[in-house]
C-alpha cells in the first residue's frame, strides 16, 4: 500500500522560509518521478515541482523557479521541499505525490500558510 506522510507546515511571516519532507513507503521510491503538489485555500490542485528518481533533474512551477528547492534522500526514502522567500500567495495545503491526473496519489499533506 502507497503511503505518503508529509510534514514541516507551519505558519510563516512573509519572506521566511520553511522545509516540508514526505516518508514514503510501499512502493519503489527510487524509481519514480516525484512531485509536489499545492492546493490554495478555495482552490484546486496545483503542480509546485518534480524531480527524476535520480534527483539530477529537476523542474518547477515558473513562480516557484529561484525560491522553492526540491531534493530527495532515497536512502531514506524521503522527499524534501525546501521554501524561501515565501509570499502570501503561497499559502496552501501541500502534498507530495506520485504522477497520476489530477494526483491522486498524494499524502494528507501539510498547511503552509504565509501571514504577518
Amino acid at each position: 500500500e502507497v503511503q505518503l506522510v508529509e510534514s514541516g507546515g507551519g505558519l510563516v511571516q512573509p519572506g521566511g522560509s520553511l522545509r516540508l519532507s514526505c516518508v514514503a513507503s510501499g512502493f519503489a521510491f527510487g524509481d519514480i518521478n516525484m512531485n509536489w503538489v499545492r492546493q490554495p485555500p478555495g482552490k484546486g490542485l496545483e503542480w509546485v515541482a518534480g524531480i527524476a528518481p535520480n534527483g539530477a533533474t529537476v523542474w518547477y512551477m515558473d513562480s516557484a523557479e529561484g525560491r522553492f528547492t526540491i531534493s530527495r534522500d532515497n536512502a531514506k526514502n524521503t522527499l524534501y521541499l525546501e521554501l524561501s522567500d515565501l509570499k502570501a500567495t503561497d499559502t496552501a495545503m501541500y502534498y507530495c505525490a506520485l504522477p497520476g491526473v489530477g494526483w491522486p496519489r498524494r499524502g494528507l499533506g501539510t498547511q503552509v500558510t504565509v501571514s504577518s
